[in-house]
């Protein structure tokens, strides 16, 4: 069965070679990478035109596709029966393709997940990873949703539930992974197939990242229970906290106190075993950030979430079609 590696990029610049190399040195080799641009306008394309020398490299353009429709593009140019998708800006191990691909190629199941790895460089990153990323024996493989940065599945199954989900920016990968799961049952997961990305270096990136995310969470519908659970908190339990401590009340306190380390409680012990050795000022200022990033990260969702919410009552019929 042919292997086609798939992804899609706009202006990626520089920070795209460390993709492609990671793709030069893979063990198995893939039959055809495809790339499909968005319309960039930086060095992107004379980037990837210099890797056609060392891989197998289609590249596709279609400007001011969205991310959907970019995976799209390239998975009908791609020739193989096995698609492989990743996103630009990952670094992938060295065995990560040959893991992804064994369990369709023994015939064990039509779609694979992957796994991912924050690769930080500064210590908010370190304490940012902690905050917002599981680690593997945080999730269950069966239920376990991958993303689109390390997935394969057969061409065959892409078809079936209709691609991914043009009208959708955000979260796509998510219902694309919905309507696998619904028509082809559990994935097999290849915990070594790992993808390395760089978390966000700062409040404001992290805020609007969880803002799209939220929006298209709202778009596609999707965890309505667990972002009416946020609202709840925020909106009417955490007041309510407030008012007892301004009472002077030491139940708001207490109240406060076990909210914030039932809150941090996971991310915390993920952040100690991540910084072992650390100077403990700087261990200390790192998880003080926790219930921060998760504070910033909540607001953004419930501000992006009934953007999504408004835009999916607008676009009913898009959604249909």
């Amino acid at each position: 069965m042919r292997v086609s590696v798939i992804a899609t990029v706009k202006n990626e610049g520089e920070a795209l070679r460390r993709l492609l190399d990671s793709l030069v040195d893979q063990t198995v080799t893939p039959d055809e990478v495809v790339i499909c641009d968005g319309g960039s306008t930086d060095e992107t394309l004379e980037i990837l035109r210099e890797y056609q020398r060392w891989l197998p490299l289609k590249i596709v353009l279609a400007p001011g596709s969205n991310i959907s429709q970019g995976r799209n593009r390239a998975i009908e140019t791609a020739t193989g029966e096995i698609i492989a998708a990743t996103d630009a800006g990952v670094l992938l191990s060295p065995v990560w393709l040959e893991e992804l691909i064994r369990p369709i190629q023994t015939n064990e199941a039509t779609v694979v997940s992957g796994w991912f790895e924050p690769d930080p460089y500064t210590d908010f990153e370190v304490a940012m990873a902690a905050t917002v990323l599981p680690e593997r024996e945080d999730i269950n493989p069966q239920t376990f949703l991958p993303s689109s940065r390390s997935v394969a599945f057969c061409k065959t199954a892409w078809e079936a539930v209709g691609g991914y989900p043009e009208w959708l920016d955000y979260s796509e990968d998510l219902v694309f992974d919905m309507a696998l799961k619904e028509d082809v049952g559990n994935f097999a997961f290849a915990p070594g197939a790992v993808a390395y990305f760089r978390p966000r270096g700062s409040l404001r990136s992290f805020g609007k990242q969880y803002y799209n995310y939220a929006r298209g969470d709202g778009k596609a519908n999707l965890w309505p229970k667990r972002h009416a659970i946020r609202y709840a908190t925020y909106l009417i339990a955490l007041p309510l906290l407030l008012r007892e401590i301004w009472r002077g009340k030491l139940v708001g306190w207490l109240g406060l106190l076990v909210g914030v380390i039932a809150y941090s409680r996971r991310p915390a012990v993920r952040l100690w075993n991540q910084t072992y050795g650390w100077r403990p000022p700087t261990r200390a200022r790192a998880f003080a950030l926790i219930p921060i990033i998760r504070f910033v990260g909540d607001v953004a969702k419930m501000l992006g979430y009934p953007v999504g919410v408004l835009w999916r009552v607008r676009n009913r019929e898009q959604i249909a079609s």
